[in-house]
């Protein structure tokens, strides 16, 4: 990689993860799958199964990161976060998930 960082931002720079922000972005994934779930599709509805898929793959990224942190891989589990949120954000910003106007939780914006 030939990306140098920026001088004026090497005293600012963040390198290392640590617990504590591992577990803040593990607490927002559980709070955010904990919304979404209130917020399926009917099962009458053409996309509750689509929902269910996605709540498949968050869900198992989900459970990938407690594995990674319990084996103190803080790399793989924060990329396992990050997936699993990327998942809950498109379920939502797409309409499958109704979180209703949360654009704090949530990437709804147009």
């Amino acid at each position: 990689m030939n990306i140098k960082i920026n001088p004026e931002y090497e005293t600012q720079k963040q390198d290392v993860l640590t617990y504590a922000k591992i577990e803040n972005y593990y607490d927002r994934t559980e709070e955010a799958i904990s919304i979404i779930k209130k917020g399926l599709p009917s099962e009458k509805s053409l996309l509750h199964d689509i929902a269910i898929d996605f709540m498949t793959m968050i869900e198992c990224y989900f459970s990938d990161a407690k594995t990674f942190i319990q084996k103190g891989d803080y790399i793989n589990a924060f990329a396992s976060l990050n997936y699993a949120y990327g998942w809950i954000d498109a379920g939502a910003r797409l309409g499958i998930f109704n979180v209703g106007d949360d654009d704090v939780r949530f990437t709804l914006a147009k």
